[in-house]
């Protein structure tokens, strides 16, 4: 299989550019090497068009309207898959916030159970609850500071502000565990190790990269669904991100021989599914595949932002992401993916005694962890 792979909505570490709130990832599959199969149908597209390269946002939508029956039948001829991926900007602030700061591993006043079973989304939209958009920019400043003083004096004025608001939550238990999670952060802020140590780092934490383990775990899934080896993954080339792209890519294969599970209810994912090939970063004009996909994202682009495309747009759409897919990193998202949690039954017999018995215990150790506090 051959990827191709391009990103719209990009504004680096800048998370509230309201002209951009979302980062969207857009990949081509295709058993094909569209760079070669492709170039014959684009340079004759091109042509007609008058232009040197198909540029989605130069070409608008009655431009695209005239290539968009050509490009469709090409599509289903070699049967293109297009797969789109989001990161909501703001989202992935508060997000951040609650998997750094509730982590159990970094908070004494976080219990195991919270952490790494579904408790810990019912326990996320509990926190995301108090956030407003100014809170979600000072914890996103204070994410990605890079002098530990200032990143600690930032997280105990944001964790202050949080417990005004926890009295919010409706029941008594999530006052208790959201409010001594943040009483234990503000009294411990270096222990949290919530700020970036340089821009390297943060760039780590960035939407960018967050959306690119998506492009790399959906790759993974496709090509192991369709039971191909992935031959290449074309990445559109910018200067900020394809270095750290390239190195979440290697750390995504050293971990090929390896299977993950988060913990009891959790998600599990074979790492073994990973590619082994390493991405290709190229220009977007030197790419049939890039200039295909580079159509495709804008116009799901425009369709996640509710605006209408003629008949041959949508025919062009549909060829390609009938058999695709998505995913996003969101609020959202998650309540979609993890709402029934809300809905099972209460247990109809007790839990075994050794599990009792490690609850209990873990309760008693968070609640010594903030004795005094």
């Amino acid at each position: 299989m051959h990827y191709y792979v391009d990103e719209s909505g990009h504004t680096g570490l800048n998370l509230f550019d309201e002209h951009q709130p979302i980062l969207y990832y857009g990949v081509l599959g295709c058993r094909y090497n569209l760079d070669f199969v492709a170039e014959p149908l684009l340079q004759k597209l091109r042509v007609k068009l008058g232009v040197d390269r198909l540029h989605a946002n130069q070409l608008g939508v009655g431009r695209l309207v005239e290539v968009a029956p050509y490009l469709t039948k090409f599509s289903i001829k070699r049967d293109i898959r297009f797969h789109l991926y989001k990161v909501v900007k703001s989202d992935h602030s508060i997000i951040t916030f609650f998997d750094q700061v509730f982590d159990c591993g970094m908070n004494d006043a976080v219990s195991w159970q919270h952490y790494w079973t579904p408790l810990r989304y019912a326990l996320l939209f509990k926190v995301a609850y108090l956030f407003d958009e100014e809170l979600a920019k000072a914890a996103w400043k204070a994410r990605t500071e890079q002098n530990p003083h200032h990143c600690e004096a930032q997280l105990v004025n944001l964790c202050e502000k949080l417990l005004e608001r926890v009295g919010w939550l409706p029941d008594l238990r999530s006052r208790e565990l959201v409010g001594d999670a943040l009483k234990w952060a503000k009294a411990n802020p270096g222990e949290i190790s919530y700020g970036s140590s340089n821009r390297e780092s943060s760039l780590q934490i960035s939407p960018n990269l967050v959306g690119f383990q998506q492009v790399l775990q959906g790759i993974a899934l496709h090509s192991s669904k369709v039971g191909r080896k992935v031959s290449r993954i074309t990445v559109d080339r910018q200067t900020e991100f394809n270095a750290a792209q390239a190195e979440l890519a290697d750390v995504y294969g050293r971990l090929r021989s390896h299977k993950s599970n988060m913990g009891p209810g959790m998600l599990t994912f074979d790492w073994s599914k990973m590619p082994e090939a390493s991405p290709i970063f190229r220009p977007g004009d030197e790419s049939a595949g890039l200039e295909l996909v580079d159509v495709t994202l804008w116009l799901m682009k425009r369709l996640q932002e509710g605006k209408e495309l003629p008949r041959e747009l949508n025919e062009l759409i549909w060829a390609q992401t009938r058999r695709g897919g998505t995913d996003e990193v969101s609020l959202a998202g998650l309540d979609r993916r993890w709402r029934h949690i809300a809905e099972l039954p209460e247990p109809d017999k007790k839990l075994p005694e050794d599990l009792e018995q490690a609850l209990a215990e873990a309760e008693v150790r968070r609640k010594e962890a903030v004795i005094g506090l």
